[in-house]
């Protein structure tokens, strides 16, 4: 068991060729970039496609808002059945490729029933990026930077959603204040610009696709599947000759135990391997039912809600995004210093905290400026803690020979939660009122934080070979 107070470091330390570990961990992060970026533009796009297919009712809202995530998790299962056999490179290539497509047919749609036929395509992209970026990277990175460069993975999620958001507001910052469905729907706004918010995607798509043809395999993928020398070459490249040594010979050591590479979805629930896949799922999920993409993904809803019209909420969306970068960089600065554990139980304790207040001024009737600081409140603390953190823990605690298994079973539980968390709002919403609403995640916050300080250990300085061995043995 690893002791959250742990202060011991990996013995796996070289002259790292940093230029080289940054700049495939942000070819890898891109993925994220997309998958930040296609997961809100659709906020800022709504009220415009909202009018143009005359959606009206609650479910209709709903599912053109949660669709995505039936290929979300489509996605994460493909990685899961596909990435330990074919290697995590060749899915990454495929999402980059999905995103161009689908965010083109996005754009393009003619029909309510083609837009979301293309848009759970699309979620199948965000699906694989969103396990694939996080455990590319984990693998690759040294132990004692791995924290930072699997946040640059959430810094890039929030990059892209920055980038959408700012391109939404751009693209509607002339609509007039109190334009109403009909207007919406007969003007450019309503008839081109959700297209162009949307078709934009596939820019950035394309880039990352062909950057991926740059970058190597994971060194720990090759060595489990019997390249060694092709292993070593990359491990050479990242610290020298020694740590290649070094890395390899760990490497062996945890897959010498297994009696083959095969890898079983049976095998995650072994002696040893079944507290290490709940730990991960938990965690997972209580990213998504800690209540923050409700904020991304309703906020046209929660900011009318405070009194604002469509432009200033615009407005307020792209603040929102410009927080949640600041934010990150606290993140990457702290996580490899203050270690996982105290940044996860902050997290949580803050959530809890502002969603009370959150749902008092709702109660109240408070409007305007308070709501905006409480939302922004919320993301600050989201996005220094359990945004990137929770993606840091699930990249690293699972063993070598199954990570690619393991890691798509908790982004398949992830996705299924944010699933039901984005379906659910618009009823709870109705049902509670946003101040019954936010309690109601306030009190899944306070759960979350009992559960991360009983069960969540410290992993900062281990190697992925060290946590193996103290986490399952």
């Amino acid at each position: 068991m690893i002791t959250s107070g742990s202060q011991e470091q990996s013995a796996l330390k070289a002259d790292y060729n940093i230029g080289y570990i940054w700049l495939i961990s942000a070819v890898a992060a891109m993925g994220g970039l997309l998958f930040g970026w296609d997961w809100v533009v659709i906020g800022g796009a709504k009220p415009f496609f909202q009018a143009y297919f005359h959606l009206t009712t609650e479910a209709q809202i709903g599912w053109v808002n949660s669709c995505a995530l039936i290929g979300c998790l489509v996605g994460a299962m493909l990685a899961g059945a596909l990435s330990d056999r074919l290697g995590r490179k060749r899915l990454l290539i495929l999402a980059a490729l999905l995103f161009a497509v689908t965010s083109l047919g996005n754009g393009l749609a003619q029909s309510f029933n083609i837009f979301i036929a293309w848009r759970i395509l699309g979620g199948v992209a965000i699906g694989l990026a969103s396990s694939l970026s996080p455990m590319y990277i984990s693998e690759v990175a040294p132990a004692q930077m791995r924290g930072r460069l699997v946040s640059i993975n959430q810094l890039a999620i929030v990059v892209g959603i920055l980038l959408a958001q700012y391109i939404n507001w751009y693209l509607a910052r002339e609509l007039p204040k109190g334009a109403d469905a009909e207007f919406i729907r007969n003007s450019w706004f309503g008839q081109q610009g959700w297209r162009w918010m949307l078709g934009l995607t596939a820019a950035p798509s394309t880039l990352f696709l062909l950057a991926l043809f740059f970058v190597p395999e994971s060194p720990r993928w090759l060595a489990k599947n019997g390249r060694q020398e092709g292993a070593r070459a990359i491990l050479s490249r990242i610290g020298g000759g020694a740590y290649a040594g070094a890395a390899m010979a760990e490497i062996q050591v945890t897959l010498a135990s297994e009696k083959d590479n095969r890898v079983r979805y049976s095998d995650l629930f072994a002696p040893g391997m079944r507290k290490v896949l709940v730990l991960g799922v938990v965690l997972a999920v209580f990213q998504q039912w800690c209540g923050i993409n409700v904020i991304f993904n309703y906020a046209e809803e929660i900011f009318r809600a405070a009194g604002y019209d469509i432009s200033s909420t615009l407005q307020n969306i792209a603040w929102t995004g410009s927080v949640n970068m600041l934010f990150t960089f606290v993140a990457l600065g702290t996580v490899d210093r203050a270690g996982r554990r105290p940044l996860m139980l902050f997290g949580a304790a803050g959530l809890a905290v502002i969603y009370t207040a959150m749902g008092f001024c709702y109660s109240r009737g408070v409007q305007g400026l308070p709501v905006l600081l409480l939302v922004l409140a919320a993301i600050s603390c989201y996005s220094m803690s359990l945004a990137p953190v929770t993606w840091v823990v699930i990249s690293e605690i699972f063993p070598n020979r199954i990570r690619g298994a393991a890691m798509s079973v908790a982004v398949m539980a992830l996705w299924i939660a944010c699933f039901i968390l984005t379906w659910s709002f618009p009823m709870l919403n109705a049902k509670l009122g946003p101040a019954g609403t936010f309690w109601l995640y306030a009190v899944i916050c306070v759960l979350g934080l009992v559960f991360i300080f009983l069960k969540l250990p410290e992993t900062k300085g281990k190697s992925l070979e060290e946590i193996e061995k103290e986490l399952v043995d």
